[in-house]
């Protein structure tokens, strides 16, 4: 159980109250007054490094953002889940409704402790792609009973309210799904621990919503610190410490606007081109095997992975493939026959990643000396590993995108003598928005020239496509370093 101060349940408190005060008269009469109300919140994540490399065991260092997404959960008995939409950042769905009875998660309509289940996919398509957001809430039910952590759940009333921006890279997907698991945990009574819970959320997106993600934007919705950055050893989740950044430096988002989604074509096909990658050098390509240490291939060693990187194909079809392989042994994807997957440049990718992850880390511990000339040198290090990782994403694995290829331009033409130390794309790529590591002053704020350095970055891209880039910002608490609180609406 993870302590949590008197400070902060009056903040949550008054969290909640705020914002049921901001709720229209329709919203807050789609919950039954007088009645208890559980509520999660889970915030945001910026992937500082190691992004993608997380399926592949890499270690990664990510932080939380100052956005968050809010769940009020409040159980009903007559088995029906209602969930409505809310809140800023929710667009098109501001309003939006769905509604699910709990008896579809079972096959023959009866909940019961012997009953059968629905297959995952049956209740997505149940859902449908109009609703696919929902299933990222009533996916909290379903794997919460097909885990055997609840043999049935009664159905509820549910309000999601949301500041994370939605495809924007920023892990919007895993704040509701933490903050959703971890209402209708306390809702319920059901005790888990932060990893438990990061663990069910990824089995929600994986089986539910279909989306095949690593592991650590639920740890650190889950378990982020404030300030600081996780550093997560996703094999399968080893948490490895809290980095504090060194003094005068901080880390920001610039949204390229352009949507990112884990569930479109381009990550799934990165993914699944690095474990056949693995499974080639596993079995062995032309005679040639290396071994990959657990299975993972961060383990690899970036000189040994050199010495056999031309026997890989740089592309190869599932087809090709699965006659000669049988399987890659990743059940969170599905290797199509006709696609064509980029095996040489994703398993690099995942390989080196690992390295830049270390190197990058190393820099921070080096940059906090108090010498002004040794922690700039350190600064400007790291940032040379988020222009790596950056590049690494586009030409290896082809998640880039010329938005963010440009936002990351910019920052690299400013340069340190500006206070912009290092630029990448996160998360899954294709879009989405472009970690910054600046120069700050105390307390984590830009320092001026950082700050007109940013702004020259904007005014720059937003002449250029006719839209600024919105800047993602703040830090916060994962759900877990959070008290649950229920209170009676």
């Amino acid at each position: 159980m993870i302590a949590t101060s008197t400070a902060d349940l009056d903040q949550i408190r008054s969290d909640y109250k705020s914002l049921r005060n901001s709720l229209s008269g329709s919203a807050q009469a789609y919950l039954e007054p007088g009645k208890p109300v559980a509520i999660g919140t889970a915030p945001g994540r910026l992937d500082v490094m190691g992004g993608i490399a997380d399926y592949s065991g890499a270690t990664v260092l990510e932080a939380t953002i100052g956005a968050r997404t809010t769940v009020m959960v409040q159980p009903r008995e007559d088995g029906l889940i209602r969930v409505l939409t809310v809140g800023p950042e929710a667009g098109p769905l501001d309003g939006a409704t769905f509604e699910l009875p709990t008896a579809t998660f079972w096959r023959d309509d009866t909940p019961s402790d012997h009953g059968t289940l629905v297959a995952p996919e049956d209740l997505r398509n149940t859902i449908g792609k109009e609703h696919r957001w929902a299933s990222y809430v009533v996916g909290v039910w379903y794997i919460l009973i097909s885990e055997g952590i609840a043999p049935s759940l009664p159905g509820a009333n549910v309000i999601v309210h949301g500041t994370v921006p939605l495809g924007a890279g920023v892990a919007s997907s895993a704040a509701l799904e933490v903050a959703t698991m971890r209402a209708v945990t306390t809702a319920f009574g059901i005790d888990l621990d932060g990893f438990r819970i990061a663990a069910l959320c990824q089995l929600v997106e994986h089986r539910v919503a279909g989306a095949p993600c690593g592991i650590m934007d639920q740890v650190t919705c889950t378990l982020g610190q404030s300030g600081r950055l996780l550093a997560l050893r996703c094999q399968p989740h080893d948490i490895l410490g809290h980095v504090q950044l060194p003094a005068g430096a901080t880390v920001l988002g610039l949204d390229s606007g352009v949507k990112h989604a884990v569930g479109g074509e381009r990550y799934p096909r990165v993914r699944t081109a690095a474990f056949m990658g693995r499974e080639m050098l596993i079995r062995g390509i032309n005679g040639i095997q290396i071994d990959v240490p657990a299975d993972h291939l961060c383990n690899i060693d970036p000189e040994e992975f050199r010495t056999v990187r031309q026997h890989l194909p740089v592309s190869i079809t599932g087809g090709d493939f699965l006659d000669r392989y049988g399987s890659h042994r990743d059940l969170a994807t599905h290797i199509d026959r006709n696609t064509r997957y980029r095996v040489r440049g994703a398993t690099e990718h995942a390989v080196t990643e690992q390295s830049r992850v270390v190197r990058f880390r190393d820099a921070l511990g080096d940059a906090m000396s108090t010498k002004e000339r040794i922690r700039e040198a350190a600064l400007i290090r790291a940032g040379r590993q988020m222009f790596g990782s950056h590049r690494s994403y586009s030409r290896n694995c082809g998640l880039g995108a010329p938005e963010t290829d440009m936002i990351v331009n910019l920052a690299r033409n400013e340069g340190p003598e500006n206070g912009l130390y290092g630029a990448k794309i996160t998360g899954g790529g294709s879009g989405g928005t472009v970690a910054i590591l600046a120069e700050a002053n105390a307390g984590g704020v830009l320092s001026p020239r950082a700050n007109l350095a940013v702004s020259r970055v904007r005014d720059a891209f937003g002449r250029s496509t006719g839209r600024p880039p919105r800047i993602i910002d703040g830090t916060s608490q994962g759900a877990m370093l959070l008290p649950a609180i229920i209170e009676v609406w």
